[in-house]
């Protein structure tokens, strides 16, 4: 049997050969330790950080030294709430965020609480977006930063970050976005778009899990962070530890291969979606749970009004690999969080299947996928009768 189908890339993606390759001889003849200066290997392998350090600013506008490399998104946006809040505590304890973010915020957000910051929770519209309005009036003069994610995990719908930079810069106050889910996939310019501190991952990017990076503005204004994993005083004394090396050299490489095909990728997925959903609205009577002119272009969260998405997610298992949510939260069942704070009910919630396209998905994938779920949903609506 061949195996399913992916379409859940926003859970992960499957690196790409050209940057496996690449990897490859860092964990065999090149595996020196990139702090270790002392002799030619790790000159070699700092080397190497260097270079993906520099191709990683080079796809989001940023330079060089403003990239800090760790262990992932999650391990980032942890570094970039707890860090900025500890360090600018004089300026205040106040913290902004949305009510969609990915759990590595919200949980981070309610760790801060717990220590005697305050958080103010933005809601959102039925497509998934804050009110500008709405978050100028949240900021005081005691708040320290905005976290609004780039594009959201599930739903896919793209954040206006420029606008909510220049609020949150004209107001003073540092601006973060979780742009794990857009880096590679949609442009991203720090600079334009008013970004202060920014969370990355590789696996998104079919590039390596256990490698992220944390964009953290050098100037106008140098923003400072207080260390969270102390030790050797690695990477701008952000995040200690001895780095991985062939993680970061394939986040190198897939930044590269990102910046050179981003554009093409998102054309040619944007319209095998634009097929599903119009097939899917007709043949099964799904309705989409964001707005389709701002998401993501490889993403497609639907609902199918009546039928328990995971019915539909393991009747079609050996076709298709879709999910019902966040990766993050898939064995939880409680309603997505972030489909409730669109106004959705649990029962439509409950309904609701993620599909994420891939580079690696070709002509014709979407129809057998298309054809798999409108078939099970007629045999589930014919069970249900």
């Amino acid at each position: 049997m061949s195996p399913p189908i992916y379409m859940d890339s926003h859970s992960t993606t499957p690196v790409d050969p050209r940057v496996m390759e690449e990897m490859l001889p860092y964990f065999g003849a090149r595996f020196g330790n990139a702090s270790s200066l002392d002799h030619s290997y790790g000159h070699e392998a700092s080397e190497a950080v260097e270079g993906a350090r520099g191709r990683v600013a080079g796809l989001v506008g940023a330079r060089p030294e403003e990239i800090v490399f760790t262990g992932g998104a999650t391990e980032s946006n942890n570094i970039a709430l707890a860090g900025c809040m500890d360090r600018y505590s004089k300026k205040g304890d106040h913290l902004i965020t949305c009510a969609t973010e990915h759990k590595a915020v919200l949980e981070t957000a309610r760790w801060l609480e717990g220590a005697g910051k305050r958080v103010t929770y933005l809601p959102v519209d039925m497509n998934g977006e804050i009110d500008l309005e709405g978050l100028e009036a949240a900021i005081t003069d005691r708040t320290v930063m905005v976290s609004i994610m780039a594009a959201n995990n599930e739903i896919g719908t793209i954040s206006d970050l420029e606008a909510i930079g220049e609020l949150a810069h004209k107001r003073e106050v540092l601006f973060h976005t979780d742009a794990a889910q857009a880096v590679g996939h949609i442009p991203i310019d720090v600079n334009k778009m008013n970004v202060d501190l920014m969370s990355m991952s590789a696996h998104k990017m079919y590039g390596p899990k256990g490698t992220g990076a944390l964009y953290v503005r050098g100037i106008m204004p140098r923003v400072h962070v207080s260390p969270m994993v102390h030790g050797g005083g690695q990477e701008r004394n952000m995040r200690s530890g001895s780095l991985n090396v062939p993680g970061i050299v394939g986040f190198g490489i897939a930044a590269k291969i990102a910046k050179s095909e981003m554009d093409g990728e998102a054309k040619r997925l944007g319209s095998y979606r634009s097929q599903m959903l119009e097939r899917l609205i007709d043949s099964a009577g799904a309705t989409l749970n964001a707005d389709p002119r701002n998401v993501l272009p490889h993403n497609l969260n639907v609902r199918f009004e009546g039928i328990e998405a995971k019915a539909i997610i393991n009747s079609v298992s050996d076709t298709v690999a879709i999910s019902a949510s966040s990766a993050c939260t898939t064995q939880s069942v409680d309603a997505s969080h972030v489909l409730l704070a669109i106004g959705l009910s649990e029962q439509q919630a409950h309904s609701s299947v993620r599909i994420g396209l891939g580079k690696f998905n070709v002509d014709g994938d979407s129809v057998i996928v298309v054809d798999a779920i409108t078939k099970a949903v007629q045999n589930l609506m014919c069970v249900m009768g």
